[in-house]
């Protein structure tokens, strides 16, 4: 597995991740069907077995379920992973997610504590503030966090869905080693809006989650029905019908691609992300597909062919929004 230097503060992490979210539910249900514990484990084991040992998950995951279902699986063995956590959903002290995002000093400190608890380690290698607190400066919060780098607790701090501002302002507290926002053929605002330029300027390293449009990309989303009752991307504007049938036809435009090249149109999306030297983190709960996602690593595309593949989908289009509107309330 080739292996890339996360920023310039000496993460080095495996050229793809994975991303752990899909592997539990959330606490008013699953957020992409039912979760299979063991096959969800069998996954984490196979991807360490591929060089893929950089696992990404977050406090609100269950809440907390998902980083002890990764406690269990890296049991014995947490040297030889990279584990990426995240606050800032507030979380209370019934486990219950409030909905509202906390960026302050104390609940940075609780929260570190009680990820250190459900990972069953004592330390944490990435640890992001999951959204921007607007209501308390970044310079707090990330203030917070360099004193965990200082105590230990965390070696290198991340941010997520943040614009350039905020960035800058952190990076001017401490180091900030990576920043991850959705970034896919379907998703390139962070780069419209100059993100990635400043990430560039600044040597943070990138890291885009949901690189195959929540699944789009795949392919095999051919309807909404193909979605679950209780899975949450029906309420996103992407998978609604004002977008949805235009989207298909952009995805069967890639598929064309994949097909000239041997490939599936899931390693071409992510081919095309990690050859602008991204870590795209693509989620999955079953070994098939991350074998599938894995062998992305090897596929070299030209030029002329991110040239075409970039005409199909133009930066600028409009393929639906991230999030319903409350949760696109909360970027930055």
């Amino acid at each position: 597995m080739n292996t890339i230097e996360l920023g310039n503060q000496g993460l080095v992490v495996p050229a793809i991740g994975l991303g752990c979210m899909g592997m539990t539910g959330f606490e008013e249900g699953n957020m992409y069907g039912e979760a299979d514990e063991k096959e969800a484990i069998a996954t984490i084991h196979r991807s360490l077995e591929l060089g893929g040992n950089f696992l990404d998950t977050a406090d609100l995951y269950g809440p907390f379920k998902n980083e002890q279902l990764i406690a269990k699986a890296i049991e014995n063995k947490r040297d030889q992973y990279i584990i990426a956590t995240k606050f800032g959903w507030e979380i209370d002290d019934q486990n219950k997610v409030t909905w509202a995002i906390n960026g302050k000093r104390d609940y940075v400190k609780k929260s570190v504590e009680r990820s250190l608890k459900n990972l069953k380690t004592d330390h944490i290698d990435l640890y992001y503030m999951h959204r921007l607190d607007k209501n308390t400066p970044i310079e707090e919060t990330v203030g917070a966090m360099s004193e965990l780098v200082q105590e230990g607790k965390i070696k290198y701090i991340g941010l997520s869905e943040v614009s350039s501002e905020t960035v800058k302002r952190a990076h001017a507290v401490h180091p900030i080693t990576a920043v991850q926002s959705e970034y896919s053929l379907f998703e390139r605002t962070v780069e419209e809006r100059g993100g990635i330029k400043t990430l560039q300027e600044l040597q943070i390293g990138f890291v885009p989650y949901s690189p195959l449009g929540r699944g789009f990309l795949s392919g095999q989303i051919r309807s909404i029905d193909d979605l679950p009752e209780n899975d949450f991307r029906r309420a996103i504007p992407r998978f609604q019908e004002a977008h949805f049938y235009k989207n298909i036809e952009l995805v069967d435009a890639i598929d064309v691609m994949a097909k000239e090249k041997n490939i599936t149109s899931s390693q071409l999306a992510l081919a095309w992300i990690i050859s602008k030297g991204f870590v795209p983190i693509p989620g999955t709960k079953r070994r098939k597909y991350l074998e599938q996602n894995m062998d992305a690593v090897r596929i070299q595309l030209t030029e002329e062919e991110i040239v075409k593949l970039e005409s199909i989908i133009p930066l600028g289009t409009d393929t639906g929004a991230q999030y319903d509107e409350f949760s696109m309330g909360l970027l930055d």
